[in-house]
């Protein structure tokens, strides 16, 4: 499947451009980084909580744990040059709303919501004096649909939606670019304790990067995400039939 973009005015210049990618360590953020690079990239700073654990060569690793305002803030220090910034880490800790403990959802909602929003703010003025630049939000399909055991992530991604919405006019004066990627399930750790179909990491981030150039405000990476986002314009009744039949 084609990925499905919304458009904005204009592109961003991967090439030459200067990046930090969050949760860059594996999965999709390691995808992101490697494909930088292959881009061209003048300068790819790869973060984590545990930097050590970063092995590709020709990247800059940094400590960072986007809910720790220190590490954010050292990081938006050692890396003034930035251009591009990738939104991707996030966590999931497969909770009900209902039942499960309420640490764990709020740390979801700390990660994945405040977390991004610590990231967008800190360089959000970093962008600016580099000449506007653009920010990636990696989202969800699971912005626009709950699903049993993980309605905690579901409303954490819903809320980094509706911030990636915001931002992108926020800072639309400024010359930044703000740009959200939603993919469904992907071969990663992160999505390892759901079996069902998964995508290939590297597609998504592809797709991310592609509606990056083409200066789109939305990517849709596959095509579940796509019924998904169509399915919110009929009566959710349907959806939500089909997501029992698959799981029952």
């Amino acid at each position: 499947m084609n990925p499905q973009n919304t458009r904005a005015t204009s592109g961003f210049a991967v090439e030459g451009a200067v990046a930090l990618v969050t949760g860059a360590n594996r999965g999709l953020g390691r995808h992101f980084a490697e494909q930088l690079l292959d881009r061209g990239a003048a300068r790819v700073y790869a973060t984590a909580r545990r930097p050590e654990t970063i092995d590709m060569p020709d990247v800059v690793p940094l400590r960072l744990d986007i809910t720790d305002h220190d590490t954010v803030r050292a990081a938006t220090d050692a890396a003034n040059d930035v251009t591009l910034l990738v939104n991707n880490a996030g966590i999931s800790r497969w909770t009900s709303l209902v039942t499960s403990d309420l640490e764990d959802i709020r740390a979801e909602m700390e990660t994945n919501f405040w977390g991004t929003l610590a990231m967008v703010r800190a360089f959000a003025p970093v962008l600016a004096t580099n000449g506007g630049g653009a920010i990636l939000n990696a989202l969800s399909a699971q912005s626009w649909f709950g699903f049993p055991n993980v309605n905690g992530y579901h409303a954490s991604k819903a809320a980094q939606w509706a911030l990636t919405n915001g931002v992108r006019l926020e800072l639309e004066e400024q010359g930044t670019l703000v740009t959200g990627l939603h993919l469904g399930a992907i071969d990663t750790d992160f999505s390892a304790a759901y079996d069902g179909p998964k995508g290939d990491p590297a597609d998504s981030a592809r797709a991310g990067l592609d509606g990056l150039v083409k200066g789109a405000i939305e990517v849709i990476a596959d095509d579940w995400s796509a019924h998904v986002k169509q399915s919110l314009a009929d009566d959710p009744a349907r959806l939500y039939a089909e997501i029992r039949a698959g799981i029952v």
